[in-house]
């Protein structure tokens, strides 16, 4: 019987796997395989990210062994490492589930050929999309800049199917101890304890992956459309971590959300699969997006914005980082995301447009903080994000878009509840105030208890005036000409 190598990589799971489920299909033996790759250039992973990636990794070690494969982790170059493992376990084939980002494209590509050249035969898969990037493109054959356009076409085009499911079992070989390291070795946790708030919050592996899922469809999905935007509530879902790295797939999310609508009566599970989904898609949509735009990571869709006059205050961003702005729900977002690797996605955008719009610090020291912060840091999610705030990415609206946080704040969050929960030091604050104790009455500051500048800091910089420079800054650029 011939052995192949299963190299994992963001795919952390054995159900919907289609490079593992074609090796068990074939009747190979399967090596399975991790290799945790030189750090290289300001994209290496983060810290919350090698956080989850260590728990991921040992789930998936024990899963592995149970259906009967050890799984072999190494450290350095793929090519190196699977040609030397080819050689010496006769390998058949190499079989692994695609990746999207530019580096990444350019690194399979050429291994590929190296492969090719040992004798070790390759196949790839689809296990990360729900379509892949070259099967959306406009009519003119090009790539989408705009969301609409592209969620309307993904849902003509997609073709559903079931998941695959898990193997019953696996046809292991035997190894030589020497060829794994133990997952330790990979120091991928903090050598200094700062994670008690992720392993609170978090259960890293396909299992919490799926316990995630069923909780939202159960408790969450039939009033995401009105629960979403409150961060407060827990309205969201929280699968973005599980969806990075693979422990749970967009087509099975896909197929439990249609199925879940399905199986219930009411324009109201229709109209929430449909609102959920389409968060789901803006995933695919950023994937598209730096297939497509590979330059993004690091450089604006919107070439005016290569003249846009950012500001470089170190101390300023060192107050948004450390959720120190005198804005309190941006303190509030910015110290959920330090205890517990996540930020609710409205805040998300509230903290990125008062450092790229009030604050003029470019996107990319946000990008950068995020991606080292969140457990769900994602290169193509992370830019798009980045960037459609900032104003200089996919982003269809006419004119540029500058959040207020307090009257967003007022909106979202009204009584304060979730301000109250990350900024304890306004907690006594009535909910007229908490979003801008700056404009309290001295005499409702002194009945809280709080002295502005001692107890918590005074706003940072002024909402009216530093949105009219960001205004101004744009009229600057925006007639400049644009790719």
């Amino acid at each position: 019987m011939d052995t192949v190598i299963v190299w994992f990589r963001r795919d952390l799971r054995v159900a919907d796997n289609p490079a593992l489920r074609y090796a068990v299909e074939h009747g190979y033996h399967v090596l399975p395989l991790f290799i945790a790759e030189v750090a290289d250039g300001q994209w290496a992973p983060g810290a919350a990210s090698r956080w989850w990636l260590h728990h991921s990794l040992a789930k998936l070690h024990r899963r592995l062994r149970k259906l009967g494969a050890e799984l072999v982790i190494q450290h350095g170059d793929p090519a190196t490492i699977l040609t030397a493992l080819g050689q010496r376990y006769a390998i058949r084939e190499v079989l692994w589930n695609r990746n999207y980002e530019p580096h990444t494209v350019a690194r399979d590509s050429a291994l590929k050929n190296t492969l090719i050249d040992a004798g070790i035969a390759t196949r790839s898969f689809n296990a990360c999309l729900l379509l892949e990037p070259w099967q959306l493109l406009k009519g003119d054959g090009g790539p989408y800049r705009v969301f609409t356009p592209f969620w309307k076409t993904l849902q003509r085009s997609l073709i559903e199917s079931a998941p695959l499911p898990a193997p019953e079992h696996l046809a292991g070989i035997e190894i030589d101890a020497a060829d794994s390291l133990p997952l330790e070795s990979l120091r991928l946790l903090p050598d200094i304890a700062w994670d008690a708030g992720l392993y609170k919050t978090w259960h890293p592996g396909e299992t919490g992956a799926h316990a995630r899922l069923h909780a939202a469809l159960d408790g969450v999905l039939l009033d995401y459309p009105t629960q979403r935007d409150i961060p407060a509530n827990s309205g969201t879902s929280r699968l973005s971590p599980h969806l990075h790295f693979g422990e749970l797939s967009s087509r099975q999310v896909w197929f439990a959300v249609r199925a879940w609508a399905a199986g219930n009566s009411g324009a109201a599970y229709v109209e929430a699969a449909e609102s959920f989904l389409r968060q789901l898609a803006w995933r695919e949509f950023a994937m598209h997006l730096l297939y497509h735009f590979p330059h993004t990571a690091e450089q604006p869709l919107d070439t005016r914005f290569a003249s846009f006059p950012w500001c470089e205050d170190a101390s300023a961003l060192r107050a948004w980082q450390r959720g120190q702005t005198g804005i309190p729900i941006v303190d509030a977002g910015m110290r959920e995301l330090w205890h517990t690797g996540w930020m609710h996605n409205r805040v998300r955008m509230l903290v990125a447009s008062l450092l790229t719009k009030n604050l003029r610090i470019h996107w990319l020291e946000g990008a950068r903080w995020f991606w080292d912060t969140l457990v769900d840091a994602d290169l193509a999610n992370n830019s798009l994000g980045w960037q459609w705030v900032a104003g200089c990415g996919a982003d269809a609206a006419p004119y540029f878009r500058i959040f207020n946080p307090v009257t967003q704040g007022e909106r979202f969050d009204p009584n304060g509840d979730y301000v109250r929960q990350w900024v304890p030091e306004l907690r006594a604050l009535p909910a007229k105030w908490i979003h801008q104790p700056f404009n309290a009455p001295a005499s409702v500051l002194a009945e809280a208890g709080i002295d502005l500048g001692r107890d918590y800091p005074l706003p940072i910089v002024d909402l009216a005036e530093s949105r009219q420079r960001a205004l101004n800054a744009w009229d600057d650029v925006k007639h400049s000409p644009r790719d």
